[in-house]
């Protein structure tokens, strides 16, 4: 029952992806950017905090 589940959710995403795509381009592009400024910012947080535990935990 869970693996249906999943495989629904998965399947109703994928149609919303390619439904916003479709309808409107400029704004999926936003969507995207959005994404990948967050996963960017993620990653130099995580730098910036084993740099600070590398250096001993100090400032």
């Amino acid at each position: 029952m869970t693996v249906n589940a999943k495989k629904i959710a998965v399947y109703v995403l994928v149609v919303f992806a390619l439904y916003v795509i479709i309808t409107d381009p400029a704004k999926a592009a936003d969507y995207v950017q959005i994404g990948f400024e967050g996963i960017s910012d993620a990653a130099r947080a995580i730098g910036d905090f084993m740099t600070w535990a590398a250096n001993g935990g100090k400032s």
